[in-house]
Protein backbone atom coordinates (compact mmCIF):
# COMPACT_ATOMS: atom_id res chain seq x y z
CA UNK A 1 0.00 0.00 0.00
CA UNK A 2 1.25 3.37 -0.88
CA UNK A 3 1.65 6.06 2.06
CA UNK A 4 1.58 9.04 -0.38
CA UNK A 5 -1.02 11.40 -0.42
CA UNK A 6 -3.82 11.37 -3.55
CA UNK A 7 -4.99 14.85 -3.77
CA UNK A 8 -1.22 16.55 -4.45
CA UNK A 9 -0.37 13.83 -7.27
CA UNK A 10 -0.45 14.02 -10.82
CA UNK A 11 -0.80 10.45 -12.30
CA UNK A 12 0.05 11.25 -15.88
CA UNK A 13 3.64 12.31 -14.61
CA UNK A 14 5.52 9.19 -14.81
CA UNK A 15 8.73 10.60 -12.89
CA UNK A 16 8.53 10.57 -9.13
CA UNK A 17 9.84 14.22 -8.43
CA UNK A 18 7.07 15.41 -10.79
CA UNK A 19 4.26 12.89 -9.26
CA UNK A 20 5.36 15.21 -6.28
CA UNK A 21 4.58 18.81 -7.63
CA UNK A 22 1.09 20.49 -7.35
CA UNK A 23 -0.29 20.46 -10.51
CA UNK A 24 -0.95 24.09 -11.44
CA UNK A 25 2.61 23.46 -11.72
CA UNK A 26 2.98 21.41 -15.02
CA UNK A 27 0.45 23.63 -16.45
CA UNK A 28 1.85 25.07 -19.96
CA UNK A 29 0.90 28.67 -19.87
CA UNK A 30 0.48 29.54 -23.98
CA UNK A 31 0.41 33.45 -23.51
CA UNK A 32 3.94 33.00 -21.76
CA UNK A 33 5.12 31.19 -24.84
CA UNK A 34 4.34 32.84 -27.97
CA UNK A 35 5.17 36.53 -26.36
CA UNK A 36 9.18 34.91 -25.95
CA UNK A 37 9.42 34.52 -29.79
CA UNK A 38 9.69 37.55 -30.13
CA UNK A 39 12.52 38.37 -27.70
CA UNK A 40 14.62 35.33 -29.30
CA UNK A 41 15.25 36.63 -32.53
CA UNK A 42 15.99 40.08 -30.81
CA UNK A 43 18.74 38.15 -28.79
CA UNK A 44 19.65 36.20 -31.49
CA UNK A 45 20.44 39.32 -33.75
CA UNK A 46 21.95 41.38 -30.92
CA UNK A 47 24.42 38.54 -30.75
CA UNK A 48 24.94 37.78 -34.33
CA UNK A 49 26.03 41.52 -34.38
CA UNK A 50 27.69 42.17 -31.41
CA UNK A 51 29.92 38.90 -33.02
CA UNK A 52 30.36 40.64 -36.03
CA UNK A 53 31.41 43.63 -35.17
CA UNK A 54 34.27 42.01 -32.92
CA UNK A 55 35.06 39.69 -35.60
CA UNK A 56 35.61 42.18 -37.73
CA UNK A 57 37.36 44.43 -35.37
CA UNK A 58 40.01 41.79 -35.21
CA UNK A 59 40.70 41.34 -38.87
CA UNK A 60 41.75 44.97 -39.33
Amino acid sequence: MRTRPLILTNESSRHPFRQALPRHVLTVQVSSVSASDDSDWKLFLLSFCAFFTAFYSFIF
